[in-house]
């Protein structure tokens, strides 16, 4: 990475590279083969302190900021643990932030600590089937009798949901006001009660090991102590967790798209083809070039995060896609590693929003063109 560190944060992105490597590629296939979830891999973390790098050192964390957490999920990203490493990782830093900003201190004092050691898992219940992008229609229902808030509705791609033991919900306490179409949400972080909650898996094209899922809740009781902030200004207390995590997916993308590089580069090294290294043919060499130049010189470190994930996507899935392309037909063989990354950056194109919302986005707040949907 080309811009200057701290000494805090190139000891950071040292230590997490040392740990992140000493889990091998071997272990990832299985993972991803036996779709099995990484529990021993954040086990490591927590032990090793990661996982509250963002918690308040009041409530047991290290009290370092989204820098800090892009540079360990870039390294876990680069050294080819993929979205099944980070996944699990990244769920311990975008989803407590809007506790950290606008929880109340009982809500504080009670889940981040434990946050922070990874006694409790996550999952992230905001996207709905007929909402799609739209969180403003969300049809998910918190209504409230006395002290407690009783919900009901419907998530998608929610992530987490077979282990979580907490989930950060957002959900409607008053209806869609087509004058403020993002009031009247509430945002909670509450324990997964699976008596309520009903979860079904989604299979899916790449991160085997972490799963997604349909959940259904019907009459889930939540205390007035674990809203999240206002209620009714859930969607803003939310954007506290949606743009840091652009950030974190796009630094993801760039470090899966580094893996993959490294392990085209090596190929193109050893294998022989007529009697010379495939890597000699300006063929082979060229795009290689080119992948390594978009993920460096081209870095993508847009001031808005949205464009910084754009970029990152792309460069990303490029530099996969000439990975498996060097290769050849071994690039679609699992034991050779670069088809699992190249399954998974594939994600990034799509979550957690899709390029052509972003492009809409930066059309229309940055251009000043017309809005087209």
């Amino acid at each position: 990475m080309d811009f200057q560190l701290t000494e805090q944060q190139e000891l950071i992105r040292k230590e997490v590279a040392t740990l992140a490597r000493s889990f091998s590629l071997d272990y990832w296939l299985e993972k991803d083969r036996k779709a099995e979830y990484p529990t021993d891999w954040i086990r490591a973390f927590a032990q090793a302190g990661w996982l509250g790098m963002i918690i308040p050192e009041e409530y047991g964390g290290s009290g370092l900021g989204v820098t800090e957490a892009a540079l360990m999920l870039h390294e876990i990203c680069a050294a080819g643990a993929g979205t099944t490493g980070a996944s699990p990782i990244h769920f311990y830093l975008f989803p407590p932030m809007p506790i950290i900003k606008h929880g109340s201190k009982e809500l504080k004092r009670r889940y981040l600590p434990t946050i922070s050691t990874g006694e409790i898992t996550m999952s992230f219940g905001v996207t709905e089937p007929n909402a799609g992008t739209d969180t403003s229609r969300i049809q998910t229902r918190a209504e409230r009798h006395g002290d407690r808030f009783v919900v009901n509705g419907r998530k998608v791609w929610n992530t987490n949901a077979q282990h979580a033991t907490h989930t950060l919900l957002l959900a409607r306490t008053s209806p869609r006001d087509p004058g403020s179409p993002f009031g009247g949400m509430t945002l909670f972080f509450t324990p997964f009660d699976r008596t309520k909650i009903t979860v079904r898996e989604i299979e899916k094209l790449g991160r085997a090991a972490v799963d997604s899922n349909e959940i259904f809740i019907d009459g889930l009781e939540i205390p007035a102590t674990d809203v999240v902030g206002e209620v009714g200004r859930g969607f803003y207390h939310l954007l506290d967790s949606l743009n840091p995590e652009r950030i974190f997916t796009g630094i993801e993308a760039v470090g899966i798209g580094r893996a993959a590089l490294e392990r085209g580069v090596q190929y193109a090294k050893e294998r022989v083809v007529f009697d010379r290294a495939i890597g000699q043919n300006q063929a082979i060499a060229h795009p290689l070039a080119m992948a390594w130049a978009k993920l460096d010189n081209g870095r993508p470190c847009g001031a808005e995060s949205n464009a910084a994930k754009l970029m990152a996507a792309e460069a990303g899935f490029e530099a996969c896609d000439v990975a498996l392309q060097t290769h050849g037909g071994y690039g679609y063989a699992k034991e050779f590693y670069v088809e699992r990354l190249w399954r998974e950056v594939r994600l990034y194109k799509i979550a957690p929003v899709s390029q052509q919302m972003v492009l809409n986005y930066l059309s229309e707040h940055v251009l000043g063109l017309p809005k087209s949907y």
